[in-house]
């Protein structure tokens, strides 16, 4: 059986990376220890090689692009609605209801 899905902390995957960056433990030995799964700690490691310290921004601290994209993306939904209204009212009165 599955085990239930499990959130960990930036820090928590930090200190697993550098138990296998520093500490030289292989990914085998520190999954035993931290009892998480291999893949997931794998992915941790792929991560942090690429990104560094910042690759765990958490669900607190979006990274300042997704953040960007988020405002941009309500701002083009609230853009649209005004559009859709305007485009609404000019048919009405091009041709207002007999």
């Amino acid at each position: 059986m599955p085990r239930p899905r499990s959130t960990y902390t930036a820090e928590f995957k930090l200190s697993a990376v550098k138990m296998i960056t520093e500490q030289k433990l292989s990914v085998a030995e520190a999954v035993r220890r931290l009892d998480v799964g291999e893949n997931l700690l794998r992915e941790w490691r792929k991560a942090f090689l690429a990104k560094g310290d910042a690759a765990f921004p958490g669900h607190g601290n979006p990274a300042p692009a997704d953040d960007e994209l988020r405002r941009l993306r309500a701002e083009n939904a609230r853009l649209r609605a005004e559009r859709d209204l305007l485009k609404r009212a000019t048919a009405y009165f091009a041709n207002p209801p007999t």
